[in-house]
């Protein structure tokens, strides 16, 4: 049975992760993740390791003393010949760089990855999100030797953060998400190979979708689900939420029939050996992966609109902008999100506030006309 819980191997194997990027990296680094290991997630971890990696790397490449030897023998002392200006250089060799390993955990908001099979490298940009992350990552860095006094400057202090301008909230109009879910029922616009898969899973992926877009959890929160973390009873789901505390999300009547006819034909399916508790289930019968989400995220939203580029994070931000329109109450969308900090979700919505303050304006009337 599948009783080792979906999060806590996907854990393990961040773990496994973490311990292998650690190996590329100089033995110092080993000190300052001991130092966070309780303040971040296994997957913040690893990010942080490769924007170090990517640091290094740049050292390596061009400061005077880092190219006088391997990473692997970089003294701690390193951290202290680096200057305002080389942190500030290394933001702009952000902007372009080559690399030969792609880094899987690259933000797509943040940078854009194209490979040359002439020079067969990878050529990285990083637009300002991605600079930014990565110098909040040297900030932290820097401030564990920092505070304890194992270095003498904190030269990632001294630099500003770039300046993020806002991004325009991606989300379905109420009859696109019509659209889509008609898609997924009929699957008319499908190809005919499409089609062959479809007849297999349309109750799964209806199931699937109407869930992301009736409760605005997370893709990693979705496939995490186990069966016995439905509760019909009070018209709720257990998830794991991001930082690892577990959450209570309510749902609607259209997500209860959507859930109950998958379940229905989930009865009748045996699952691989180690999968039994999986809610949803691939063509192969394992838990569905984050991956395979997305896909059939992109196949059934591409036949809807061809100028938005739908993932399942902007199901979430469709679930949160009409949750916000329908009741102005930003405390409970960032409670309803599972975002820990309001500011987080305010920063998100900051268009969607401007439209209520907007709506305001016009609902009170001083004379009758």
């Amino acid at each position: 049975m599948e009783h080792n819980n979906y999060h806590d191997e996907l854990n393990k194997q961040n773990i496994k992760k973490l311990r292998e990027i650690l190996t590329t990296l100089p033995p110092f680094c080993r000190q300052f993740f001991r130092g966070v290991d309780n303040i971040y997630g296994s997957r913040t971890k690893i990010a942080y390791a490769y924007d170090l990696r990517i640091f290094f790397d740049y050292l390596h490449q061009n400061h005077p003393y880092g190219k006088t030897m391997d990473i692997l023998d970089y003294p701690l002392e390193i951290l202290d010949k680096v200057k305002r200006e080389d942190i500030e250089d290394y933001l702009e060799y952000l902007s372009l760089y080559n690399k030969d390993l792609i880094n899987p955990l690259i933000d797509s908001e943040c940078a854009s990855i194209e490979v040359s099979s002439v020079i067969n490298k990878t050529e990285i940009t990083n637009e300002e999100r991605g600079k930014s992350r990565k110098l909040a990552s040297l900030r932290s860095f820097y401030n564990f030797f920092y505070r304890n006094e194992m270095i003498q400057t904190n030269p990632a202090s001294l630099v500003s953060m770039p300046k993020l301008h806002s991004k325009e909230i991606i989300r379905l109009e109420p009859n696109e998400v019509a659209q889509l879910l008609d898609q997924v029922e009929a699957g008319t616009k499908l190809t005919e190979k499409q089609a062959t898969y479809h007849a297999k899973t349309k109750v799964r992926d209806l199931a699937l979708l109407t869930l992301l877009l009736g409760t605005g959890i997370r893709v990693s929160e979705c496939v995490g689900l186990n069966i016995y973390d439905v509760d019909f009873d009070n018209m709720g789901i257990k998830v794991r939420r991001k930082g690892g505390y577990e959450d209570i999300v309510y749902f609607g009547e259209e997500v209860e029939k959507a859930l109950s006819d998958y379940l229905d034909q989930r009865e009748h399916i045996i699952p691989v050996s180690g999968h039994e508790d999986a809610l949803f289930l691939s063509m192969q019968n394992k838990r569905i992966t984050v991956r395979s989400v997305e896909n059939l995220v992109k196949k059934y939203s591409s036949l809807v609109t061809s100028l938005k580029k739908i993932t399942p994070h902007k199901l979430r931000s469709t679930y949160g902008t009409n949750l916000y329109q329908e009741t102005g109450d930003i405390y409970l969308v960032a409670d309803v999100l599972g975002h820990k900090d309001v500011n987080t979700t305010r920063k998100h919505y900051a268009a969607m506030q401007d439209y209520n303050k907007r709506k305001a304006a016009k609902t009170v009337k001083l004379r009758e006309p």
